[in-house]
């Protein structure tokens, strides 16, 4: 039987350091674009290890909260800093990988698929989807709803409706990927121009193209942050 009255977990120095940032961040009214203090500035000021701000720093970048430029300081990249906790983001990097795999096995033949099926009512859908993830993306919002319209375009126009079932039951999973990826610096403008070399394959009829393009677009929602972070316990 689970022991009700076990330890609890003592938070890791680096999540205090998150959390005295978030403050920070909250009582300065910092937004998207401001800069954080520096690392020795930091660790002098919270009277910790430069190795635990650089914890911390990581482990906001990795959910896209703040950018490290060279030479240039920390960043913030959205109005608020409301980190998640690590252990849900542990829990995430463990499946992704298995998430990603399905994608490449599903959305690759979809897209083929999609090349040789579609019609003129679902090439229609499709550039809806790609002005809506524009709007998005030039107004400096992540683009989710319109990367989710894109992809349910592509599904739709393969016409298979096992494939579509399936694609449906690891719908949430998709997303969660979807989100991670997006929230990556410079990845909204980058899905954007993968989406569209998918929907000219597709509009081509070219289901070799489609199904490469489809590839590459899987290959850079994979490159993320999260799937490297190893963070320490102290």
């Amino acid at each position: 039987m689970e022991d009700s009255l076990r330890k609890l977990p003592r938070p890791r120095l680096y999540e205090q350091v998150v959390e005295r940032l978030r403050a920070y961040v909250t009582s300065e009214r910092l937004g998207a674009g401001d800069r954080l203090p520096g690392e020795r500035d930091l660790a002098a000021r919270l009277g910790v290890s430069r190795a635990s701000v650089a914890q911390a720093i990581v482990a906001l970048e990795v959910q896209g909260l703040v950018e490290t430029r060279h030479g240039g300081g920390i960043f913030l990249l959205r109005d608020t800093l409301d980190p998640e906790p690590a252990t849900e983001l542990l829990a995430r990097r463990d499946r992704l990988p298995d998430v990603l795999d399905a994608r490449e096995a599903l959305e690759t033949q979809l897209a083929r698929l999609a090349a040789l099926r579609r019609t003129e009512e679902d090439l229609a859908a499709m550039e809806e989807a790609m002005r809506y993830m524009r709007r998005q993306v030039d107004a400096g919002e992540l683009p989710l709803e319109g990367d989710r319209r894109f992809h349910a375009s592509v599904v739709t126009a393969a016409h298979s409706a096992l494939l579509a079932a399936f694609y449906d039951q690891i719908r949430d999973a998709i997303a969660e990927s979807r989100q991670e990826s997006l929230r990556q610096p410079h990845r909204p403008a980058q899905s954007f121009a993968d989406h569209q070399a998918v929907a000219d394959a597709i509009r081509a009829g070219d289901g070799a193209r489609a199904a490469a393009a489809m590839h590459r677009h899987v290959e850079h929602v994979s490159s993320v942050r999260l799937l490297s972070w190893q963070p320490r316990d102290d």
